[in-house]
Order: C-alpha cells, then sequence, then structure tokens
C-alpha cells in the first residue's frame, strides 16, 4: 500500500504564515494555528462577518500562534490594537489557505 498523501477527512487544525505589518516598513510572519472549516461552515463564516470586531473573529478562526504571549482575548485585542492591518491579514490568510486561493512561487 502506498503512503498515504491525502485524506478525505481533512486536520481538524492546519497551520499557516501570517505577514504582519509592523510599522517603519517591516513586514513580520507569524505562524497561526486556523481551525478548519467545510463548505457549509466556511459560508455560514463568511455571511456573518459583517458587524463582527476583529478580535471575536480572529478567535472563531484561529486557535493559537507562535508568539509567546498565550492566544486569548486580551492578547489577540492588543494584536489589533497596536497594529491596525493584523485583523485583516490573519482573515485574508485564513481564507487563502481554506480556497487555495494563494500565489504559487
Amino acid at each position: 500500500m502506498a503512503a498515504k498523501k491525502f485524506s478525505l477527512t481533512p486536520s481538524p487544525t492546519f497551520k499557516a504564515p501570517v505577514s504582519i505589518q509592523v510599522p517603519g516598513g517591516k513586514t513580520v510572519q507569524v505562524e497561526f494555528t486556523f481551525k478548519h472549516r467545510n463548505r457549509e461552515d466556511f459560508r455560514e463564516l463568511t455571511e456573518g462577518l459583517e458587524g463582527r470586531k476583529d478580535v471575536e473573529i480572529l478567535l472563531d478562526i484561529a486557535s493559537g500562534w507562535e508568539l509567546e504571549d498565550a492566544f486569548e482575548e486580551k492578547n489577540v485585542q492588543k494584536l489589533v490594537d497596536n497594529y491596525l492591518g493584523a485583523g485583516r491579514a490573519v482573515l485574508e490568510t485564513y481564507v487563502a489557505e481554506l480556497t487555495a486561493a494563494r500565489a504559487k512561487n
């Protein structure tokens, strides 16, 4: 039997790097652990984004990050307060990963 390369049942989480812009022109990569969603769950998520706060969305789509600070509400709030584009960057990466929309190098 050949080695398993693909499963019809995806892992409940996956990791992906997110590019976060730091004031002064620098970009840093932070690896996030994201929650997998199937087609229906993803549709519900995207249809329900309007009016939600960045922190709420990030806690809904991710379960961790590679930072030393714990992945918890107060620290996610600190991230989005201090790095204005971070919430959008995390969400865009999540959507791109789930929909296979990332650019290939």
